[in-house]
């Protein structure tokens, strides 16, 4: 320690005393060193050879303050004739320069290794609290159900199964169609919600009906806790700067190139990590539809997806409607996809087609093959449930079945199944449906749940509640094509009437 040297307003700290503060060397004389703590208003006073201190240097980049309180981020450390001085930026980027006893004397160390060698060490009862801490985070973060359990919602199996089954894969793009009240809602909260918290997803667009965002917002928030951006036009041009709204655009193909529409060019859809809207906005305004597909987005969600229509006319020619032109377009630059419905063939065999051509254009590209498969399901269903009975009574392969499974299998899988049931024929059993599944049908991409095969649910009441229509409605109606008539928007389109005696407002 006597070869130190020590001048006349360096920084030390002492290693037995470290509440003390930062001190100041005030005197060096008769091989004694005399140390001024401001912090603590108090002086100690130390034999040269073995002073118990350290000697306080902070480097380039790290965060000090000045004795003023002004906080500084040090770019520039200069020793000069043994002291020391700094140069750093303050928080609005001036320059400051001053020597190292114009410092702030509450000690400041950001480095364990700083704060080691100052002394700076916490009860072994913190440190064991901070271990236990990181160790249940990685159990956590490590836990198959990772972002499933922390929602509040009811724990339902049929539920957790699908958010399961979709929220394991990158990118997902399905399907989810249980039928009304089974909770695809909460299916698609789910799986969110799970993506985010494993880092798979950081942006998010969710779509639908104008008369069902706010009740997303809401659910979002209560049950997942994900705060959403709900986002019309209005709430558009205030994080522009514009006062009023702009000319809606009525067609999606026409689109509009004019960067100069917005203050700034701000981009409204990135202004935000998750946005809801609905699809009624964008199939309206092509500027702000221009400006979604700007933005990249991991995961875009499409509520009441059964509205997306696509037909073709009897040249093969395809036609779609403005909402289904609008999803395509995002899907396009979507990575994952979840499209909700609960009638996926209430409109027919091309709309459900058109969906899935939404979900995976390579795998459904042609009408008539998916029609084609379709009709080869039924003996494909009777062997999966074939498989799931021999999974109960039986320990091997049956040669029936293996014959069966040619017809569906390549022979270098059903090797490596055979040789899988030797060890665990449950094992075989389940991977093999899984290789049905991978290899036909929709079952990657379309998960459905009926009330039939999901038990607890109370049954459902129906509840009339006739609309009294004039006849001279009543024959407007009566002359539509029978697939009109049966619409009940032409019924709620008629002028309200008083029902029972009890008057209703015009």
């Amino acid at each position: 320690m006597s070869k130190v040297q020590y001048v006349i307003g360096q920084r030390w700290i002492s290693e037995s005393e470290a509440d003390l503060g930062l001190g100041i060397v005030l005197d060096l004389a008769n091989r004694r060193l005399t140390l001024s703590f401001p912090d603590a208003g108090e002086r100690r006073t130390y034999a040269v050879d073995n002073a118990p201190i350290s000697r306080v240097k902070y480097e380039v980049g790290e965060q000090v303050r000045h004795q003023n309180g002004t906080k500084v981020k040090l770019t520039k450390v200069v020793e000069q004739a043994g002291c020391l001085l700094y140069t750093g930026l303050t928080k609005d980027d001036e320059e400051i320069v001053f020597p190292e006893f114009e410092l702030d004397s509450f000690v400041q160390f950001s480095t364990p290794r700083d704060r080691l060698f100052a002394g700076q060490i916490d009860k072994h009862e913190h440190f064991y609290l901070r271990y236990l801490t990181l160790d249940f985070q990685n159990q956590h973060r490590q836990s198959s159900i990772m972002g499933l359990a922390g929602p509040r919602v009811q724990l339902l199996p049929h539920q957790l199964y699908i958010a399961n089954q979709v929220a394991q894969r990158y990118a997902p793009r399905v399907l989810l169609a249980d039928e009304v009240g089974l909770g695809k809602t909460i299916e698609a909260g789910l799986i969110l919600h799970q993506q985010l918290m494993t880092g798979r997803v950081e942006r998010a667009l969710i779509l639908g009906p104008a008369t069902l965002q706010h009740q997303w917002l809401v659910e979002m928030l209560r049950r997942f806790n994900l705060a959403f951006t709900l986002l019309d036009e209005a709430r558009c041009n205030a994080i522009c700067g514009l006062d009023s709204v702009e000319e809606s655009v009525d067609y999606v193909d026409d689109y509009v190139d004019d960067t100069e529409k917005t203050a700034n060019n701000i981009n409204p859809f990135e202004t935000a990590q998750l946005i809801i809207c609905s699809l009624d906005f964008l199939t309206k305004n092509n500027y702000r539809y221009q400006q979604a597909l700007e933005t990249e987005w991991d995961l875009l969600l499409v509520d009441e997806a059964h509205h997306l229509t696509w037909t073709t006319n009897k040249q093969g020619e395809a036609k779609a409607s403005k909402a289904y032109a609008c999803v395509e377009g995002l899907a396009k630059k979507s990575k994952g996809l979840l499209l909700l419905t609960a009638t996926p063939e209430q409109l027919g065999i091309e709309s459900h087609f058109a969906r899935l051509r939404l979900l995976d254009p390579d795998r459904y590209f042609d009408l008539q093959k998916l029609i084609d498969e379709q009709a080869s399901y039924q003996p494909l269903n009777q062997l999966v449930q074939q498989l799931l009975e021999i999974k109960i009574t039986a320990d091997q392969f049956p040669d029936a079945v293996l014959k069966h499974l040619l017809k569906y299998l390549p022979q270098s899988s059903l090797q490596e199944l055979t040789q899988l049931a030797e060890t665990s024929f449950e094992l075989a059993i389940d991977k093999t449906i899984d290789y049905l599944l991978d290899r036909h049908g929709t079952g990657r991409v379309l998960f459905r749940n009926t009330r039939n095969s999901v038990s607890g649910f109370p049954s459902r009441l129906l509840h009339h509640y006739p609309l009294v229509v004039s006849d001279e409605d009543l024959l407007a109606i009566q002359s539509l094509p029978l697939e009109n008539q049966i619409q009940a928007e032409h019924y709620w389109q008629q002028k309200p009437k008083p029902i029972g005696g009890c008057k209703t407002h015009e």
